[in-house]
This record gives structure tokens, sequence and C-alpha cells, in this order.
């Protein structure tokens, strides 16, 4: 079952950068944006799965550049002094002040494994996420994702924190809280968010390494690619995890994920993920405890190469649907529920940094959770690659370049 693949693969690798412009405003109807052709024809499990109701205008809003010369930035977070936390791929950590100032990496920092796949296609590896820990007024936990070296070309995805130091310039009593077993010589969809569940654990979402060889271990409960892994924040494991005590590893918390950059708790506590489709479906999925996702063996989308995916079929039993999915794709970068006063009408709405074709991707839920809207906005940006809603309710985002940037969208006056 295959249709038009409108997507190239060079193109989903590399978005230009184009000029800011304010979304349109409040009131207007008219939709300027098309999604363009399917990859396949797969029906929808149900309609509120595909293609919500498009709309523009929803609010008016302002972007504007906050710090820019940043390397291929990859995760931000605002800390409780209102600034900011950045990381950049090829292995700093920058303390970025509120009013945009980019300060010195910040030393002590493990060693990141930043070298280019023997695919010939450019890295994904590199230092990855970043988070403030819960109590970090207190103690200065910060936690990160990076890829591990691991020797011999290998590397694996790896979860690490460490107390960043009064003045900001210092990491101490680094240690890594998980390590992907086994590691792989593919250097590419590594995942990987963090988010904290709020009851002592953290959820750390992986990639399946893409190679034909790695993405079967997406199905594999003894490996973990293309895994929600779930740990205490010292790294050990939750007795209430559904693997302990069962065959698998005892980390894992959901299974069958390709791979999985934009995660967020919802408003009802729930966790959201975004995982990376192949030529065609990209999904947002809710993982529950030790259920299956179904990659490799079911997708919504096909290879790049226009063969079919795994069984050629979009569902299967045992398998579970996504919540919502993309066909052609948003490949999506980090994501985060809205709230606070900036945009009202935007509360409890799903905001997702799109790569290709790039700029902000907002979804509405009905009452029972369903996907009802979607809005593509500043789509000129180009590659985004993290967002984050800050403490009055104002958006900043990471643009994913050599000369990236920090943009920073609040209401229009």
């Amino acid at each position: 079952m295959q249709g038009t693949r409108q997507t190239t693969l060079a193109a989903l690798l590399v978005t230009l950068a184009a000029p800011i412009v304010a979304a349109p405003g409040h009131g207007e109807t008219e939709v300027t944006f098309t999604r363009g052709n399917r990859n396949t024809d797969f029906a929808p499990a149900y309609e509120a799965q595909f293609r919500a109701k498009l709309v523009e205008g929803s609010a008016e809003t302002s972007a504007e550049l906050l710090a820019a010369g940043l390397v291929h930035p990859w995760g931000i977070d605002q800390l409780p002094d209102g600034s900011f936390l950045v990381t950049e791929r090829p292995g700093r950590l920058r303390h970025v002040t509120a009013d945009g100032t980019v300060h010195a990496p910040i030393e002590g920092l493990p060693e990141v494994y930043n070298e280019a796949p023997e695919t010939g296609w450019a890295t994904q590896a590199g230092l990855l996420d970043v988070n403030a820990g819960p109590d970090f007024a207190n103690d200065r936990m910060v936690y990160f994702t990076y890829s591990k070296p691991m020797g011999d070309g290998m590397s694996a995805t790896a979860a690490a924190r460490g107390r960043l130091s009064d003045d900001m310039t210092q990491l101490t009593d680094v240690k890594d809280i998980w390590v992907q077993s086994p590691p792989s010589d593919a250097a590419m969809h590594y995942g990987s968010r963090l988010v904290f569940r709020g009851d002592g654990t953290v959820f750390i979402t992986t990639g399946e390494h893409f190679t034909e060889k790695y993405r079967e271990y997406a199905q594999d409960l003894d490996r973990t690619y293309g895994k929600v892994i779930r740990v205490n924040l010292d790294g050990s494991i939750p007795e209430d995890n559904p693997f302990v005590g069962r065959e698998g590893d005892d980390a894992i918390w959901s299974l069958g994920h390709r791979n999985m950059q934009g995660a967020d708790l919802a408003p009802d506590g729930s966790l959201f993920v975004l995982e990376h489709g192949p030529a065609g479906g990209d999904e947002i999925n809710k993982p529950a405890p030790g259920l299956n996702y179904g990659w490799p063996l079911v997708s919504y989308g096909e290879q790049y190469e226009g063969e079919l995916v795994g069984t050629g079929q979009a569902s299967m039993e045992g398998m579970e649907q996504p919540l919502y999915f993309w066909d052609p794709v948003i490949a999506p970068g980090g994501a985060t529920f809205v709230t606070g006063e900036m945009f009202p009408e935007w509360e409890g709405d799903l905001m997702i940094g799109s790569l290709f074709p790039g700029g902000l991707v907002r979804l509405a839920f009905d009452a029972d959770g369903y996907v009802v809207e979607e809005e593509r906005l500043l789509r000129n940006q180009g590659r985004v690659r993290d967002v984050d809603v800050l403490d009055d309710g104002s958006i900043v985002f990471l643009t994913d370049f050599e000369n990236g940037s920090i943009m920073h969208v609040t209401a229009k006056d």
C-alpha cells in the first residue's frame, strides 16, 4: 500500500531558515497552509486520529530573537531565576541569562560521542535534553541526556545528573542514572527527552538507532531501544515498573517506539510522547505501563525507499494505536503543554516543535482527550528542536542550525 511520496529524505534533513513573522491576527479564518499528499493510504482507526481541522489566527503573537550563535541547540529549560540552561549538540551546556546573554560552556560534563554514522548521514549524536531537577532550588541538581561513548565507535543514549555551582559555571558530582543497552554503532535515533513524573521518578524516551539491524530491538524486552524508560531520580528502579519480576528489563515502561524526541506531562498527569515515523506516520502516543506501540511491525508510514513497514499494516492485535498521526510528517522536536496567563486561548493545548516543514504545531483537544484542532505557527522559522513554556506563559523555542537561536513568543500588544 503505497502513495505519492512528497518528502524526500534530503528535504527531511535540511530546512532553511527564514525571516521572522507574526502569526495572523485573532479572528482571521483563511487557512493558507496545506498539508500535501500522503505517503500511504491507510485509513485512520477513528476520525479524530488524523488531520484535525486546520485553523489560523487563534492568537496574536510576536516572535523576537532572544539569543543567537548557539551551535545546534537541542534542549532548553528555564531556571527559577528566569535564566536558561541550553544544550548544544556538539557537547556544550550553556547558561543563558533572561536578557539573552550566552555564557561560556559549563564545565564538568562527561565525554559526549558526536561522530558521524558510517551511513554518511549527519550525526544525531551529542548532548541532548536538559532539565533542572524537581528540587533544584534546594539541591541544584541538573539532569541531562547524551550519547555516551562506549568504545570501538559504539555509543548509547544515557541520562545523567550533576550539581550546578552557584555561579552557573560548573557541574560536580556528575553520575549516569541510566545507560541504554546494548551500545550501537549507528549514531542515529537516540531519542531523547526527560520528563519528571512528580513522584520521585523520571521518564527517559529513547530511539532504536534507525538501521534495519537495530530497529527490531524496539520489540525486544531485553534491549532498551525504542522504549520509554522510568527510573528513580538516583537511577534505581521503581518497584511498580511493569516488568519488575517479569521477563524484560526492569527499567522499561513501554515498548515499540521509533524515535521519541518530544515528551511532556499533560495537565491530568498522563505522559504524551511525540515520535518520528518513517516517510509519513509521525505519532503522538500516551504510553501506558507495559504496552506495545507497534514499531517496527506496524506504522501509518512507509520506509524512505517506499517499502512497507513490518507487516505492511497500520494495526495489529496486541499493538496500541497512536492518539494522532501525521502524513506527511512534521518531524516532531520537543513539545510542551501550554499553561499560564499569556495565551489563555491556548490553555491546555500541546505546542510542538517541527523540524520539517518547520515552525510550531499547536493541537487542541476536546473533553475526551481527542485532537480537534491543528494550527501551524511561525512556519518560516525552519527547524524547531525544542519548545518550552515560561513561568509567565510566554513560549521559547530553539532553532536547530549551525547558527541556532532562542526565539521568544509573546502575545502581541
